[in-house]
């Protein structure tokens, strides 16, 4: 695939993982809100099922992470508190983070941060998407 479908792919598993933490809070709003509380220890909600592999080649990392290795670029998204870190390893090209931050905005997602490392031709994106 190329750049464009790397990046579909994490948008989605992105929206994925939104999904699990909104789950989440929500859960933990509902514990913290009922009179009586439970004593038995809380069990994690489960992931949404499915395969360990996309078709673009993501593999799920833990409970809240993915990553994707294909020959265009290196990507690895994990859920940090209430945002996503997305972080890209990918050869140099004119204009690419112009186009990677127009891609996650027109889904609806906020960058918070964006850091930029290079070394010769190999570029290291790391954002931190809301």
């Amino acid at each position: 695939g190329d750049q464009a479908s790397v990046i579909g792919g994490v948008i989605e598993f992105i929206k994925e993982l939104q999904q699990v933490l909104q789950a989440l809070e929500s859960k933990k709003q509902r514990k913290s809100l009922s009179p009586n509380p439970s004593t038995s220890t809380p069990r994690p909600l489960p992931l949404p099922a499915k395969p360990n592999h996309s078709p673009i080649g993501f593999e799920t990392v833990g409970d809240v992470g993915a990553c994707c290795n294909s020959s265009l670029a290196d990507v690895e998204a994990r859920i940090a508190g209430s945002n996503v870190v997305l972080k890209i390893v990918c050869g140099r090209i004119p204009g690419q983070i112009l186009k990677i931050i127009a891609v996650l905005e027109k889904f609806s997602f906020e960058v918070l941060h964006v850091n930029i490392s290079s070394m010769e031709d190999t570029v290291l994106y790391s954002f931190v998407i809301k």
